[in-house]
C-alpha cells in the first residue's frame, strides 16, 4: 500500500479521448486528485463523479486537476461523461497497470463470491509529485467535499 510523503507512482494512461495523460506533465503546475472507482455508470460511482463535477470550479481555483480511474474503456468513459455532463478527466486503465501500481486492485467478496475489483480509493498528489493524502476504502458520500477541504489546506 502506498503511504503519505512518498513519490506518487508515475503513469502514462489514456483518457476518455484516448489521449495519453502523463502524471509528470502536471509537475510544478497542478495538484492532482486521482480517484479510483469500480465501474462507469453504477450508482456509487455516478454519485462520486457528479460530486467531483459539482465542485470542479472550486478544485480549479486551487490549481487542482481531478482524474477518475477505472478499468472501463475510453468509449465507456465518453458515454459516462456525456450522460451526466461530467467535468473530470477519466483514465481508461484497461490493462490494470495503474490500479496495480496504486494498490487498488484487490480481491473482494460479494454475495459469497470472491473476485478481483477496484477498491475505491483516492490519492492527493501535490505539485512536487508527492502523495500528501492516501485513502483506501473510500465511502463516496461526501467524499468530494472532504477532498476539496484537504486541498484547500495546501495553499
Amino acid at each position: 500500500m502506498l503511504e503519505i510523503n512518498q513519490p506518487a507512482p508515475l503513469f502514462n494512461t489514456p483518457n476518455q479521448s484516448n489521449e495519453l495523460v502523463n502524471l509528470a506533465d502536471y509537475a510544478g503546475k497542478n495538484n492532482v486528485v486521482l480517484y479510483f472507482y469500480p465501474k462507469d455508470d453504477t450508482p456509487g460511482c455516478t454519485i462520486e463523479a457528479n460530486d467531483f463535477t459539482r465542485l470542479a470550479d472550486e478544485f480549479s481555483k486551487l490549481d487542482t486537476i481531478v482524474m477518475g480511474v477505472s478499468k472501463d474503456s475510453c468509449e465507456s468513459h465518453v458515454d459516462f461523461i456525456d450522460k451526466f455532463g461530467l467535468k473530470v478527466i477519466l483514465l481508461a486503465d484497461t490493462t490494470g497497470e495503474l490500479c496495480e501500481s496504486y494498490g487498488v486492485w484487490r480481491e473482494r467478496e460479494k454475495n459469497g463470491v470472491k473476485m478481483m475489483a477496484i477498491f475505491r480509493s483516492t490519492f492527493i498528489i501535490n505539485k512536487a509529485g508527492i502523495l500528501i493524502d492516501v485513502e483506501y476504502g473510500v465511502n463516496h458520500e461526501g467524499h468530494a467535499e472532504a477532498v476539496l477541504e484537504k486541498i484547500s489546506r495546501l495553499t
